[in-house]
């Protein structure tokens, strides 16, 4: 039951205070990240295997020692280290935020403000943006929403029922690495590597519990037949079913073509053209993606009254 109050406090502390402004954890592990890149990616002449080490190595460096650190938490006291946990969770997910970034969007398209959206649209995914109109700018934010609904509250709440604090900033980290390095490209394709297989392994259960929840919490039928039939043609054995069964709840059409680091891809489309990408569209993600947490919630705590 206290991990139950736990997550409810930091998810409440989360809506009210949203992401810190300044000294975010985060920010500061990025800063670390890129250090160690500097120091460990080596050349383009060194060989795939002493690459794939070099990036396994950072990762160890990065994410082993803040995570042993919370770890001790659990040996403190309750009345320190119940609050410590609910402050740690409560500094992993980014509900608040992701939603912020989301309608700053619509708000600079509703201003007919279509730079100003492309580049609010680019805090939000790693696709270029300029070349984007209205409806390519909210497709892209929307799958943003979705995908980062796992990344940023889904999943770390996962990992904290399951580990604690320790879980959760596990999770956190190891997905932040994912964002920097797991790229398909000649810079990261080796290094990157082994960040790519620790996300895929922790996402792996929390993608499909997103999955389930978004189908629960938006047009349940059209979902789940869009996760059987579209999630395995997208790339990576986790976002496909976040964005497939998000986009079927939605009843939206998403993927297509997008630029990646100037390289255009396409990509396979999913969900259903049932209602458009007009300038609700956003709001209505956002909408299923709180309908999805208040479901988790309502679970959550059963599971901890269950318990007691």
């Amino acid at each position: 039951m206290i991990t139950a109050l736990q997550i409810l406090a930091a998810l409440l502390l989360d809506r009210v205070l949203g992401e810190p402004r300044r000294w975010h954890p985060l920010v500061g592990f990025g800063r670390l990240a890129g250090w160690l890149e500097t120091r460990l990616l080596g050349s383009a002449e060194l060989a795939s295997a002493r690459r794939r080490r070099r990036g396994a190595l950072a990762w160890g460096l990065a994410v082993v020692p803040p995570v042993a650190v919370t770890a001790m938490t659990g040996w403190l006291p309750a009345p320190v280290g119940i609050p410590l946990g609910i402050v740690v969770l409560y500094l992993a997910i980014g509900a608040r935020s992701l939603a912020e970034h989301a309608r700053a969007v619509e708000s600079a398209l509703a201003r007919q403000d279509l730079d100003a959206a492309r580049t609010r649209t680019g805090y939000l995914v790693s696709r270029e943006t300029g070349y984007l109109d209205a409806p390519g700018l909210r497709r892209a934010t929307i799958e943003s929403v979705l995908e980062n609904g796992n990344d940023a509250v889904f999943g770390v709440l996962f990992w904290f029922l399951v580990a604690g604090p320790a879980g959760a900033v596990l999770y956190r980290l190891a997905n932040t690495l994912d964002a920097m390095w797991g790229y398909r490209n000649a810079r990261y394709r080796d290094f990157g590597a082994f960040a790519a297989r620790m996300d895929d392994v922790l996402n792996w259960l929390p993608a499909r519990l997103t999955a389930m929840a978004y189908g629960l919490a938006g047009r349940t039928g059209t979902a789940l037949r869009c996760w059987r039939t579209q999630a395995s043609a997208w790339h990576g054995i986790n976002p496909g079913v976040v964005m497939a069964a998000g986009a079927g709840a939605l009843g939206m059409r998403l993927g297509g073509t997008a630029i990646y680091h100037g390289r255009e891809q396409e990509r396979p489309t999913l969900g259903a053209d049932d209602v458009p990408l007009d300038a609700h569209a956003i709001e209505r993600s956002l909408q299923l993606l709180h309908r999805a947490l208040g479901l988790w919630v309502l679970v959550i705590l059963a599971g901890g009254f269950a318990l007691a």
